[in-house]
C-alpha cells in the first residue's frame, strides 16, 4: 500500500514538473489528458472534442489580451478615439469572457488564468512603444488580431462538434466585425505614416 501511494506521489509530481510555463499550452494539455483519459476509461461520450476545447482556450487567451491591451490604451494613448476604442475592448471583451467561462464551467473546460508567452511579447513590445506612435502600433495590431479572430470564430461557427461551441462562436462574430471596423476607421483618419526628414530608405 505504501509503495502503491509513494509511485503515485512520483507520478502526480512529474506530471505537475512536466506542465508547460505558458498558461494557454498548460490549459490545453489539462484539457486534452481529461478528453484522453475519459476516452480510454469509456466513461460515456466525451464532453468535447480536443479541437473544441482548444478553441475555447484560445479565445479565452485572446479576450484576456484584448482586455489588457484596452487597458494600456486608455492610460497610454494620447488620441480620444484611440482611448475609446480601448474602453470599448475593455467593456465588450469582459462580456464575451463572462459568457465564455459560463460555457467552459458547462463543459468542463480549463481556461488559461493568463494571456500567453506570445501574447506577452506582444504586450511588452506594444508598452515600449513611445506616446507618439503608440497609437498608430495598437491600432494596427487591433486591425490584424480581430481579422484573425473573425478567420477563427467563422470556422469554429462552422466546423466545431458541439452545437453550443458552435453558437458562442456564431454570436461573438458580430463583437468582432464591429471591432475591426472601428479599428479602420481609426487607422484611416490617422492618414499614412510620415517618414522623418533624413530617415533612412526602405531597403
Amino acid at each position: 500500500m505504501k509503495k502503491s501511494l509513494s509511485l503515485l506521489l512520483i507520478l502526480l509530481l512529474i506530471s505537475c514538473n512536466n506542465r508547460p510555463a505558458d498558461s494557454e499550452k498548460r490549459a490545453k494539455q489539462e484539457n486534452r489528458e481529461r478528453i484522453d483519459s475519459q476516452a480510454s476509461l469509456n466513461e460515456g461520450p466525451v464532453s468535447l472534442s480536443r479541437s473544441d476545447a482548444d478553441f475555447l482556450v484560445e479565445a479565452a487567451s485572446g479576450g484576456n489580451m484584448e482586455i489588457q491591451l484596452g487597458h494600456m490604451a486608455q492610460n497610454k494613448s494620447t488620441s480620444e478615439q484611440v482611448r475609446a476604442f480601448g474602453s470599448m475592448m475593455v467593456k465588450d471583451h469582459e462580456e464575451g469572457g463572462e459568457k465564455l467561462k459560463r460555457l467552459a464551467i458547462a463543459k468542463n473546460v480549463v481556461l488559461p488564468d493568463s494571456i500567453s508567452a506570445a501574447q506577452q511579447k506582444q504586450k511588452d513590445k506594444l508598452l515600449k512603444e513611445p506616446n507618439g506612435d503608440f497609437d498608430r502600433a495598437y491600432i494596427n495590431l487591433m486591425v490584424d488580431d480581430h481579422r484573425k479572430d473573425i478567420r477563427e470564430f467563422q470556422k469554429a461557427a462552422r466546423d466545431a462538434t458541439d452545437s453550443e461551441v458552435k453558437a458562442f462562436a456564431a454570436d461573438q462574430l458580430a463583437m468582432f466585425y464591429k471591432h475591426l471596423d472601428s479599428a479602420e476607421k481609426i487607422l484611416k483618419r490617422m492618414g499614412p505614416k510620415r517618414i522623418p526628414v533624413g530617415a533612412p530608405p526602405y531597403e
